[in-house]
């Protein structure tokens, strides 16, 4: 598709010589600083107002004033400018390694300070040039199946909080064990529940609402977990979201001990027992393995850097037990 005169006018240089304009005041002034003589820049500013069939300024007093529409013009150019710096540092930045983003898909029973933590770190890192990453990331909350799909599909690079006993066998896959954490069966203080016979049997729990979190998956399989057959279910989003309706009575279910820690040494929740044995859920995190002998030297350096991050024991540690009071989201 051929450029319209519009789009052929609004160049960089165009761009920077309204910019120059407006900062030295006088189109004398700012001939100086391009190195040009006034008539050829008086003509180049002419030939921008017939393209874009506006004028940009008023020359009645003498002097340079930007009209409204020049004004415009001027605060997008200046905006425009700034990103086209911005592209160019990038795709250098780029082409040193750095992938130009990096999709994190996270379980949202994992610690989401840690995870901001994480992030304020990569964001510190800084190159020989002083320039920080040049890698956009996108973060994801998933659940369950959900985690798995999202980097099945490409729509993530590393899933962080994956199901290690539901990990498939995927060779183009890598996954790596965070560690495990223990659920328990909690509700209010004033919920019915909290008046029952210990420890509770399943029938019990049955006859009362459950609050689960919705597996994320769209494609696979969604997985049920903990559900009781005719069991009334209030669904909700995430890890924190079934938390919260806990708190508020809503219902009964199981959790993370780490994010339940604070309410239940608070009051606000209570941990009973449960006739029904149980073991504590195993958490990893994948990545798509690119092949061959040179896997580490294909991949990008972001990725390397969070597969850096996750093999510190203190980091896996983290993720799994620093909750606390938490008030970020992941959408």
């Amino acid at each position: 598709m051929p450029q319209t005169p519009r789009r052929q006018a609004l160049t960089p240089e165009a761009l920077q010589m309204m910019d120059t304009i407006a900062r030295s005041g006088s189109f004398a002034a700012a001939a100086r600083e391009l190195g040009r003589v006034p008539s050829a820049l008086t003509y180049s500013v002419r030939q921008l107002e017939d393209a874009l069939d506006v004028l940009l300024f008023d020359r009645r007093s003498g002097q340079a004033k930007l009209t409204a529409a020049g004004e415009e013009l001027l605060n997008e150019g200046r905006r425009l400018l700034a990103e086209m710096d911005a592209v160019a540092n990038r795709v250098r930045r780029v082409a040193t390694g750095w992938e130009s983003e990096l999709t994190l898909a996270l379980d949202t029973a994992l610690s989401r300070v840690t995870t901001f933590e994480l992030i304020e770190a990569f964001y510190a890192q800084r190159g020989p040039d002083g320039e920080p990453p040049g890698t956009r990331l996108r973060v994801r909350g998933e659940v369950m199946t959900g985690l798995w799909e999202t980097l099945l599909d490409g729509r993530a690079d590393l899933a962080i909080g994956v199901s290690m006993q539901h990990a498939g066998s995927h060779p183009d896959i890598q996954v790596r064990p965070i560690g495990d954490i223990e659920f328990i069966f909690a509700c209010a203080p004033h919920h019915p529940l909290a008046q029952a016979e210990l420890p509770l049997a399943d029938q019990d729990i049955q006859r009362h609402r459950a609050v689960a979190v919705a597996d994320s998956a769209q494609r696979l399989t969604p997985s049920t977990v903990n559900l009781l057959s005719g069991q009334d279910v209030l669904t909700v989003p995430s890890m924190a979201a079934k938390i919260e309706a806990l708190l508020r009575c809503l219902g009964c279910g199981f959790v993370p001990e780490p994010m339940a820690r604070e309410h239940v040494a608070a009051g606000r929740l209570l941990a009973l027992p449960v006739q029904r044995a149980r073991v504590p859920a195993s958490f990893g995190y994948a990545w798509r393995q690119i092949g061959g002998d040179k896997q580490a030297a294909r991949q990008g350096l972001a990725l390397q850097w969070w597969l850096g991050q996750l093999e510190r024991e203190a980091t896996r540690h983290a993720l799994i037990e620093r909750h606390g009071a938490q008030w970020l989201t992941m959408e």
